[in-house]
């Protein structure tokens, strides 16, 4: 049955508006393959409007107490946990996440919000000591102004509450840019954010092309920031747009996790752990597992045990079994580029074990994938995959298993799994990545600090570090006479 197509709105100075263009994209299910929705299709001066918007009311807001800035936050977070089913399946159907997974991530938003709420408290300034008599110096903590935050598809409703959160609580407003995959999500935040009562105009929502909107927000003489999550291209993109106003970037790009397997891993926990990093979201996670090295003692088990799994791996439509691992990838360009990079890493030498084709006629399904026999020059062993294919290789002894690691132009996350300290600690001091996890899942929490190292970005989201993003230091020195008066 065809699903009744939708009508959205952009979010612009506290109002749901069309695009000055009366211009509007077509989102399609990829499970289905069916047009859901309709959105505006904005311009650079719908774009405007929203920062100005944002830009007048970043003044009043930035003058109430944090505390007071914090109860609209929470508010927000009460909406949402609220509207947990509704929510998720509007994000299940737009970009093929498991109900189950989209549910989490809704949960996951309004925690987050709770949480950067909870530093209206917490976040502070210094009294640096002078090197005069009579003189204090202070260092204040201040709001950049306004914020632009540009949006990926594969974690969509998270990842505004990643970048608005921390604006917010620090006194910014924000204007948004979800992705043109999944931007029903979004407009259904700004659903929220109004039934909340969020004052006009501290949160903007703009639908359209990222290198037309994208462009404007990071070129934009009123934008004291951007903070974008995507590819590595969009990440320079932003770069060179921001560079004429020397315009802040907080940049989380791309990555390709390697993940080390020692041979005293625990073999199970290694491949329960490694799988599920690379099936969640259909492997459509830039923080998760995206190439395996694993010790040639104990190889072969741990090859036989992972494709076993990856062959037990469930995938369907989300909306109509629950009792599944993964959904179809983002679109038709995801599924032909995954297919693509397997077919040439096997034409370069790389040996199939399981997977490597399309799954069925109707939706963008790809069969989890495993590949041994590749070298660490291969494309597939570089490149981010974004999808359920892991490729394998091995090594001899923990020397070669960094250095593998380590030469990536990308440093996001990576992880090992041994039950020696000594392995442990060293491999923590010289893994050049933003990130290790040790003898579990590649995932992040609230309170951490998610950051790249080379082309995985800059910058970084989560806990006080990322908070302090969103500031800007004023350093006041105060001369006094202190004479009796």
């Amino acid at each position: 049955m065809q699903i009744a197509t939708k009508k959205y709105q952009m979010f612009i100075d506290g109002e749901f508006v069309d695009s000055s263009s009366q211009e509007t994209t077509q989102v399609i299910n990829p499970a289905t393959e069916e047009v859901i929705s309709e959105v505006p299709k904005g311009t650079v001066e719908d774009v405007r409007r929203a920062i100005e918007a944002a830009e007048r009311a970043q003044k009043g807001w930035a003058k109430l107490a944090p505390i007071e800035r914090a109860a609209h936050l929470r508010a927000i977070s009460k909406e949402i946990r609220e509207n947990v089913d509704d929510l998720a399946r509007t994000i299940s159907e737009e970009m093929g996440k498991t109900l189950a997974l989209a549910e989490v991530e809704v949960q996951f938003t309004a925690d987050y919000i709770d949480y950067m709420a909870e530093w209206a408290r917490r976040y502070e300034g210094e009294i640096v000591q002078s090197d005069r008599r009579n003189e204090n110096i202070f260092v204040f903590k201040q709001p950049i102004g306004v914020i632009a935050g540009i949006l990926p598809w594969n974690f969509p409703f998270f990842l505004i509450a990643r970048k608005a959160a921390p604006a917010l609580i620090t006194g910014n407003t924000i204007v948004i840019k979800p992705s043109d995959e999944s931007p029903n999500n979004a407009i259904e935040f700004a659903k929220i954010v109004e039934k909340a009562g969020l004052p006009k105009a501290v949160i903007n929502i703009v639908t359209g092309s990222g290198r037309v909107l994208g462009n404007e927000l990071s070129a934009n003489p009123k934008v004291g920031m951007v903070s974008l999550t995507g590819s590595y291209a969009a990440g320079a993109a932003v770069m060179r747009a921001a560079a004429e106003n020397i315009t802040k970037v907080s940049l989380e790009l791309g990555g390709k996790a390697p993940a080390i397997v020692m041979d005293d891993a625990d073999i199970d926990l290694a491949v329960k752990s490694i799988v599920a990093s690379r099936v969640i979201n259909t492997g459509q996670v830039c923080n998760c597992a995206e190439r395996v090295y694993v010790h040639e003692r104990i190889a072969e088990e741990f090859i036989e045990k992972i494709v076993k799994a990856m062959e037990q791996t469930k995938y369907g439509n989300p909306l109509v079994d629950r009792d599944i691992d993964m959904g179809p990838l983002v679109n038709k360009g995801a599924l032909e580029s995954v297919d693509n990079q397997v077919k040439r890493a096997i034409a370069a030498g790389a040996k199939l074990l399981t997977g490597g084709k399309r799954a069925g006629d109707v939706g963008y399904y790809y069969e989890p994938t495993v590949l041994v026999n590749v070298t660490n020059e291969m494309e597939i062993m570089q490149e981010e995959i974004f999808g359920p294919v892991l490729p394998i290789a091995t090594f001899s002894d923990l020397d070669e298993a960094i250095e593998l690691a380590n030469h990536c132009e990308y440093g996001l996350t990576s992880s090992i799994y041994t039950q020696n300290i000594d392995v442990a600690m060293r491999a923590s001091n010289e893994l050049q990545f933003g990130e290790t996890y040790i003898n579990r899942e590649n995932f992040e929490a609230i309170q951490g600090f998610h950051a790249g190292w080379k082309k995985s970005g800059i910058g970084g989201a989560d806990g006080k570090h990322g908070l302090e993003e969103y500031l800007q230091t004023h350093v006041v020195y105060l001369q006094y006479n202190q004479g009796k008066k």
